[in-house]
């Protein structure tokens, strides 16, 4: 077992171990008094886990419901919020009972944006079940759902009470959904340890599993620590994701998944930096040929000039400047910031293409 604790204002812990979601239920107990708890999951992980999790719940103590959406992008938006609090107020949750995300990035930050807003605030849980939700989404309390201009525009910070992380849930990925979540990975080399890259250049991932979900939450730990409502350092952890974001957007949250945007936007920006002298030559090559050893893609063929219109309703424009995250090298990164009518100016000698 391994166990990391994240302080910043309110405490929590994160613990590793295999085969902690049939026990889930008495390290929950442990850090809560209520008396029903509602599980929030997909259509997908439902099948999986949901019966392993309602029975130590329920050997816990609790009264258990579920509310289950359908799987997929698509659904994180404020209908199915408005359902989810619909449930949990039909179930009767009251503000000493809590809510167990249990799922993907999509299920926890949902889950945890209808807690942070039901009756002004109360407890959740991760039990993130994805690569890409364990080392990345379920740490550092952001929770949100998405509009119709753009992803992750609503939303509140709100930290869980406890995240259980069972890496042998990866065991039932489809591998592209595994190799989704290793775009992340690949982003916590890129902005904080080389190290990390070249373990992720050179080895099968699946050989170190625990120590790879160990490593990068204490990247995250680390930085959401010093900055939980990211007025700075906490912006690092955006590398790829202006672009990711904007990628993601234009098909409409369907084709292509997170971790793939934010593959081709990682060489996309790394690539123009390159142009402009503020990378390290090859660097956004050593990022391509990562992201093709995951089978993930590096480039898009949408218009450039589409993906600045999604770029400029991003959440981290400022007025009339934007925040790019950007490399020096791999392990070393930086916030650059350039007025938003510069920015198809900057890009436009990316892999898209010359414009």
């Amino acid at each position: 077992m391994e166990k990391l604790s994240v302080g910043n204002g309110k405490n929590y812990d994160i613990i590793i171990e295999n085969g902690i979601i049939s026990r889930c239920g008495q390290y929950i107990r442990e850090v809560a008094n209520g008396r029903r708890a509602m599980i929030i999951t997909d259509s997908n992980v439902e099948k999986l886990y949901s019966s392993t999790v309602i029975s130590s719940l329920n050997d816990s103590g609790f009264e258990t419901g579920i509310f289950v959406f359908k799987a997929g992008e698509q659904s994180k938006n404020l209908e199915t919020i408005q359902k989810m609090l619909d449930g949990m107020a039909n179930f009767g949750l009251s503000r000493s009972d809590l809510v167990i995300a249990l799922g993907g990035g999509v299920c926890g930050d949902m889950a945890g944006f209808a807690a942070a807003i039901y009756l002004r605030g109360i407890d959740f849980v991760q039990i993130p079940t994805t690569i890409l939700s364990q080392i990345d989404s379920s740490v550092g309390g952001k929770t949100g759902c998405d509009l119709k201009s753009g992803k992750n525009l609503v939303g509140a910070f709100h930290n869980p009470i406890l995240v259980l992380i069972d890496p042998e849930t990866l065991s039932t990925l489809p591998a592209r959904i595994f190799n989704d979540g290793m775009a992340e990975a690949i982003k916590y080399g890129c902005i904080k340890s080389e190290e990390l890259f070249c373990k992720l250049e050179t080895q099968n991932p699946k050989d170190f599993l625990p120590e790879l979900i160990k490593e990068c939450i204490k990247i995250k730990k680390d930085i959401v620590e010093r900055d939980f409502k990211e007025s700075n350092e906490r912006m690092l952890l955006n590398f790829g994701h202006t672009l990711g974001h904007a990628i993601e957007g234009y098909y409409n949250y369907l084709h292509i998944t997170h971790g793939e945007a934010v593959g081709i936007g990682m060489v996309m920006v790394t690539k123009a930096a390159e142009n402009i002298g503020l990378c390290k030559p090859g660097s956004s090559e050593r990022i391509k040929s990562c992201l093709e050893k995951y089978s993930l893609p590096y480039e898009t063929s949408v218009p450039l000039e589409d993906l600045i219109n999604f770029c400029l309703k991003d959440k981290k424009r400022r007025g009339d400047d934007i925040n790019l995250v950007l490399i020096r090298e791999i392990g070393q990164s930086f916030i650059y910031t350039i007025e938003a009518d510069q920015l198809y100016d900057f890009l436009k000698g990316g892999p898209n293409g010359q414009h």
